[in-house]
């Protein structure tokens, strides 16, 4: 069973290959605003490496978000079309999930606006949901949990995981869509909001 794992909801392209239990290859390359033009001759590269075409693969895994606007829908837009053209299972994750993996720590990623999107998950858990919040209103929140993502927001020192190797660890927290079509992103905030800088 091959597995395409896609993430470009933040500033990273991150893309996997799984065959299985075992992680065949991947590529986490940061590349904010720029994931529409790389993804296709990143994952061309990698398929070729490992010797596959694309009617190799069985399943896909998107990242449903929270997320930039354009990011999110870049991954899944891309794995919606080629599950419904190959008639295929896709599979989504929380962006914040795919961060933090199996760790017991908070997810900080920068919502723009002086707005972050956060949770606390513990071995893939969500012990705190997805929202997002003024950074400056969570900063008296912090505690000393780790932080995964963007640290720099709150004085730390960012930290950003290998994702391929989170996508594989989380593997029992893929959600199957009963419904490919009607599988959409999960934003947090209105549209409007994202005009803001």
């Amino acid at each position: 069973m091959i597995t395409l794992c896609m993430d470009t909801s933040h500033v990273f392209l991150a893309l996997a290959l799984i065959k299985d239990d075992q992680l065949l290859d991947a590529v986490q390359k940061k590349c904010w605003k720029q994931q529409s033009e790389e993804i296709f001759p990143e994952l061309m590269a990698m398929m070729d490496r490992q010797g596959l075409a694309t009617e190799d693969i069985d399943q896909i895994v998107v990242t449903e978000g929270p997320g930039s606007y354009t990011g999110v829908r870049i991954a899944m837009t891309i794995g919606k079309v080629f599950c419904v053209m190959r008639d295929l299972p896709l599979y989504t994750i929380g962006t914040l999930q795919l961060y933090c993996g199996s760790r017991h720590a908070r997810c900080v990623l920068d919502a723009r606006g002086g707005r972050v999107y956060t949770a606390v998950l513990k071995d893939g858990e969500y012990e705190e949901k997805p929202h997002i919040v003024m950074v400056d209103d969570l900063k008296d929140q912090i505690d000393d949990l780790e932080l995964v993502g963007d640290g720099h927001l709150f004085g730390r020192d960012d930290y950003y995981p290998d994702l391929a190797q989170n996508f594989l660890a989380l593997k029992d927290h893929w959600v199957k869509a009963a419904n490919t079509n009607l599988v959409k992103p999960e934003y947090l905030k209105p549209s409007t909001a994202y005009l803001v800088k």
